[in-house]
């Protein structure tokens, strides 16, 4: 679809914005609380790119996982390398795939305060409260692991009211899933405090028939999510949250077709599964007159299987030209354990200070096991891996307001990663990355719901390495990246609380920027086809965001977002190709977003969010594009006190749209090279049943 078409299907919806004709004034627009942040603090009032889904804006929509969240936040997109997004890119920053096990990434991403970045499919919103997305680097809060940005989830508070909320739900490709929640008091016996637990499993055929096997289920989801938070109220001094989580996604992958359809051919399908156990703990203690000290404990053991059937086909099927095998498959234990230390000031007087020390350990283990054949030539590498790295930080942040609406805030983190890797083939290394950052920030209240600010920041990222049974000696180290962050923007919201926007201008510029390729060392043998990091000399990019919201009426909310970016690498020369000046990979240059909810007295509602994206280049090893696209969700239904029934539509125009692209020879005899897409989930039609007791 067309930026025409979605402009004329937009315009309709935007006719809500005209003044309400009730007497009676709508109800004010929720205000949202940015917890990823040093210091907690509403998101009108943060400083830099912050967008916050919250609330009724999750439950409303017709999403389930933030995959179909994405769409509506600016400047934030993933690469489908994987049967869920563990790969996120913002403003262009952040990784594509990570088949060859790098360790570091350029976009964090939380659960609550547990660490899963670069392995974030485990992102169900099923009793989720919000979702925050901080853009632009985060050098003091989390240092080498968000270059980019961060992404949290942030999980439903415990309250002591007993309650038990029951969810199934139906749809088409097999769909059904089935939750529950459950809370209430702490018992008296036992601590003062509330407690909240959930359960969800969700398992769909996954919008692929394999031809070859006569089956619908080689691409299928099979997700489960377990969660347990308890409040302990403050006893004392101290105050202190406890959280668990065990998720266990176990997918297919057999995404990629030879035609580029939704019928595959693999003999062999691949399987994306990922099982996750986390605990944080954050406890509080504001024994201290004017002081109050705050412990981050985090935990976590994740194992994931990643295979997939390279040739995409069977020897059936390529006749003459075969026989033509290839199957690869990664086994990966990552195991990872943090303490963060805290102190903070008062944040009412003139000045205001945070003190803080990181430590962390993780520790990450690959078995990568490849076999094929082709012809008469049968091959079997295997690769045996094992990553450790410990990082120690130590932070700090002054907020100083020299007048009572001007605040100028200064932070710096240094932070050094002491890493080890050894693999089966002989090869180690012991790098010891020392890196800085930072950002230094001013304020200007304009008014009691309106400011200005700009920022300069530093971000950075640690070196890592590329582990596969096939690396050249020479591509397997990477090194650090460093990037430079300029953004000024404004904020507001009006007096009656029912519109409020923001919009944010910025400029980056990367040192030594690590950059996500591909090759083939042997054109005319698909086997040899890798995925490598490599460091290019520098890039930068430029770009504006903006985001609107309205209270239309009482029973009519409007929000829309809108972003666009310019980016390119500066002298950065790839093999014989010359990419100075040319676009990042999974770079759109700009997105926008529309939604609305409506809802009427009598219990009925509806909400529609509708988006569309700019093509983007697939890879820096070629010149392949993805098409524009337009996304549209529907979600209506009826609401009593106790009981809801909604239908749902994801995708409704059916816009087909490429998530991933591969450009490489894998046809037999002649392998000549070709775009293979992975495409995006086709429309699916549902219906969600919730009660209450």
């Amino acid at each position: 679809m067309t930026l025409k078409r979605f402009t004329s299907f937009l315009l309709p919806l935007c006719a809500t914005l005209a003044p309400p004709c009730a007497a009676a004034p709508p109800p004010q627009l929720e205000e949202v609380v940015v917890t990823a942040d040093l210091r907690p603090g509403p998101a009108s009032q943060r400083p830099g790119g912050v967008s916050v889904i919250a609330g009724a804006g999750i439950r409303d929509a017709a999403v389930v996982h933030l995959e179909e969240l994405l769409p509506q936040l600016p400047s934030l997109s993933w690469a489908g390398a994987s049967s869920r997004p563990r790969y996120f890119q913002l403003r262009g920053i952040g990784e594509l795939e990570q088949y060859q096990g790098a360790p570091n990434p350029s976009v964090g991403f939380l659960v609550d305060e547990i660490d899963f970045s670069a392995i974030g499919m485990i992102a169900s919103l099923f009793d989720v409260e919000q979702v925050e997305v901080l853009r632009g680097p985060q050098g003091t809060r989390y240092g080498a692991n968000a270059l980019g940005g961060l992404i949290k989830l942030k999980t439903r508070e415990p309250e002591a009211r007993d309650s038990i909320e029951v969810e199934a739900g139906f749809g088409d490709d097999g769909l059904w899933s089935a939750g529950v929640v459950a809370g209430g008091a702490l018992p008296e016996r036992a601590a003062t405090g509330a407690w909240r637990a959930v359960l969800h499993h969700a398992a769909s055929d996954g919008f692929r028939d394999n031809r070859h096997l006569g089956r619908s289920d080689t691409n299928g989801r099979d997700e489960s999510m377990a969660r347990l938070r308890v409040r302990l109220a403050p006893v004392g001094e101290w105050r202190a949250d406890l959280g668990l989580l065990h998720a266990d996604f176990d997918n297919g992958y057999d995404a990629f077709a030879i035609d580029n359809s939704l019928q595959t051919l693999s003999d062999r399908p691949g399987r994306d599964a990922q099982r996750s156990d986390g605990a944080f703990l954050d406890a509080t203690w504001a024994g201290w007159r004017a002081l109050e000290l705050r412990s981050i404990t985090t935990w976590a053991d994740t194992d994931i299987v990643a295979s997939f059937d390279g040739d995409w086909g069977n020897n059936e099927d390529w006749g003459e030209a075969g026989p033509y095998d290839f199957y690869s498959e990664t086994l990966r234990g990552r195991r990872s354990i943090s303490q963060d230390l805290r102190l903070l000031s008062d944040d009412s007087d003139d000045w205001s200070w945070i003190a803080g020390a990181w430590w962390s350990r993780i520790s990450e283990s690959n078995r990568v096991t490849d076999d094929g054949r082709y012809l008469e030539d049968a091959f079997v590498r295997l690769l045996d891996s094992r990553y450790e790295a410990t990082s120690v930080a130590l932070y700090g942040q002054v907020d100083w307001r020299p007048q009572p609406d001007t605040t100028i805030a200064a932070g710096l983190r240094v932070e050094e990663r002491d890493a080890d890797y050894r693999d089966s083939d002989g090869l180690g290394f012991g790098p010891r990355d020392r890196m800085w950052g930072g950002e230094l920030t001013a304020t200007q209240r304009l008014s009691m719901n309106q400011s200005v600010w700009a920022t300069l920041a530093r971000g950075f990222r640690a070196g890592g390495f590329n582990i596969g049974t096939s690396v050249p000696a020479d591509r397997q180290h990477f090194e650090p990246e460093y990037l430079w962050s300029i953004e000024t923007g404004w904020k507001a919201r009006d007096d009656s609380g029912r519109r409020s926007g923001d919009v944010n201008l910025f400029y980056v510029r990367r040192e030594h920027q690590q950059v996500a390729t591909s090759l083939q060392l042997d054109p005319d043998d698909p086997l040899t086809f890798l995925f490598l990091t490599d460091n290019a000399a520098s890039g930068e990019a430029w770009g504006i965001e903006s985001t609107a919201a309205l209270q239309a009426t009482p029973g009519v909310t409007v929000d829309a977002m809108a972003s666009w970016m310019d980016s390119r690498f500066i002298g950065y020369q790839f093999g014989e190709r010359d990419l100075d000046g040319r676009d990042w990979a999974h770079a759109p240059a700009w997105k926008i977003a529309a939604g609305a909810t409506w809802r009427d007295p009598a219990g009925w509602m509806a909400r529609l969010d509708a988006s569309a994206e700019a093509g983007y280049y697939f890879d820096t090893s070629h010149d392949q594009r993805s098409g524009s696209r337009v996304l549209v969700n529907l979600r209506a239904g009826y609401e009593a006190a106790r009981w809801s029934f909604h239908v749902w539509a994801r995708n409704l125009l059916d816009e087909r749209y490429p998530v991933r692209g591969f450009y490489f020879g894998n046809e037999p005899p002649d392998f000549p090279t070709e775009l293979y897409l992975r495409w995006g989930d086709p429309r699916q039609l549902g219906v969600t049943a919730r009660y209450t007791f």
